[in-house]
């Protein structure tokens, strides 16, 4: 089997939630589209797939719902949003304070915010790829991208 078995060939943010602003909407298609384009995904003790991946708020819980491309469910994780909740709210924080200097700041001041703003997203990746161990391998671009999506879809919730 070629490295291809262990990717991700679809992702699903749950829609009850609904949809929030134009900035939070492309952050939400741009990073589906990367992580569809790139990825690597492996649960672990899973032979292989391409996998589909549907991401879920249950209450205060992170659901990561996984199945193969031909819909055969492989495993269901559930993460507390707990050692999330300060990560994602600096970084809320951030992204707003980001798109208003898009408006109306110096482009130094941009990139001094967008530094801060990969730095706090850094360690929400890194925090979730140590939540994942010992049930998804995934690398660090993965993460990222899958951050990106923990946090639109509690932008939402």
């Amino acid at each position: 089997m070629g490295p291809d078995v262990f990717r991700l060939c679809d992702v699903v943010l749950d829609e009850s939630i609904g949809r929030s602003t134009p900035d939070v909407e492309h952050e939400r298609a741009v990073a589906i589209f990367d992580l569809i384009e790139e990825n690597s995904f492996e649960p672990v003790g899973h032979a292989g797939g391409p996998y589909k991946l549907n991401i879920s708020l249950v209450e205060t819980k992170l659901v990561f719902t996984i199945k193969t491309e031909g819909d055969e469910a492989v495993a269901t994780h559930i993460l507390s949003l707990t050692p999330f909740r300060r990560i994602i709210k600096d970084y809320f924080l951030i992204c707003e304070s980001y798109y208003e200097a898009i408006r109306s700041s110096t482009p130094s001041q941009i990139e001094a915010i967008d530094m801060g703003r990969r730095g706090i997203h850094n360690d929400g990746s890194q925090t979730l790829m140590d939540r994942l161990s010992g049930k998804i391998k995934v690398d660090f671009d993965t993460a990222r991208r899958l951050f990106t999506l923990v946090c639109v879809l509690y932008w939402r919730g």
